[in-house]
């Protein structure tokens, strides 16, 4: 019944997480009246707000204008509910669990923003800096991936200072933006959440994912060597797998 309980709530919050991703690049007001279509602007009834069935009942459409709904609104609810069973089975009711959920709920938010309109707002990386950096006073959270205070500062400031690094070299020597601020804040967030052994590991998973994903529509020609791509996305996946393997990667280095 728990995991069924889990699943329900994180497909509640997964609908919330779609009014963040279309509703903060565009007006920033995420409490601003209640959901509606973004193609004819009539307000969504509650009884086709339900996550997953009212998108399957209404086979994609929406009601008032039959317009196509963005697939995505499903992804987002399935992506939340997993993520939030698979959360509560590794680490069960406790502290780290609802750490983690707010952390899960906030990552895809930033992953789909940032994929779609290649921005990572502050008001989602400040927030998580704020936790990450707090929640390292408390000595009774999960050792194995949490850091202690000293940990977390460091690895907050030495993931911004990498990736902002990075930033600095490039413009001098291209003579134009390469990565743009937002990922060295979410660099931060990974920093002061998971510590700054957390930040090698990420940084290397995230560059060699974005390879892979790029290097095809390079050969193809579909994009350019100078075309933008997000980096937050890549930063995410880089660190779910460190967290996932956080025990073999401490291991290895300890």
């Amino acid at each position: 019944m728990l995991y069924i309980a889990f699943f329900i709530f994180g497909s509640l919050w997964g609908s919330f997480s779609n009014v963040c991703i279309y509703r903060l690049p565009n007006s920033g007001n995420v409490a601003k009246g209640r959901s509606f279509c973004p193609n004819c602007k009539n307000t969504i009834k509650w009884f086709d707000n339900i996550p997953f069935f009212s998108y399957l009942f209404l086979k994609g459409k929406c009601r008032q204008c039959s317009k196509p709904i963005s697939f995505q609104y499903l992804v987002v609810e399935l992506l939340s509910a997993i993520s939030f069973v698979i959360i509560f089975h590794l680490y069960g009711i406790s502290i780290t669990t609802f750490l983690l959920l707010i952390l899960s709920i906030f990552f895809i938010i930033i992953f789909f923003i940032d994929l779609k309109h290649f921005i990572i707002p502050n008001v989602l990386t400040f927030p998580l800096m704020v936790i990450g950096f707090l929640k390292s006073f408390d000595p009774n959270l999960n050792q194995t991936i949490f850091p202690n205070y000293i940990n977390s500062l460091i690895g907050g400031l030495f993931g911004y200072l990498i990736i902002w690094s990075i930033i600095f070299l490039y413009k001098n020597i291209r003579k134009k933006e390469g990565m743009g601020l937002g990922d060295a804040k979410l660099m931060a967030v990974v920093g002061f959440w998971f510590g700054w052994i957390s930040i090698p590991f990420t940084i290397f998973i995230s560059s060699t994912v974005a390879l892979i994903i790029v290097i095809p529509s390079l050969i193809n020609q579909s994009r350019k060597m100078s075309s933008e791509i997000p980096f937050g996305p890549y930063i995410i996946i880089g660190s779910i797998l460190y967290v996932t393997f956080a025990n073999q990667i401490k291991y290895l280095l300890f």
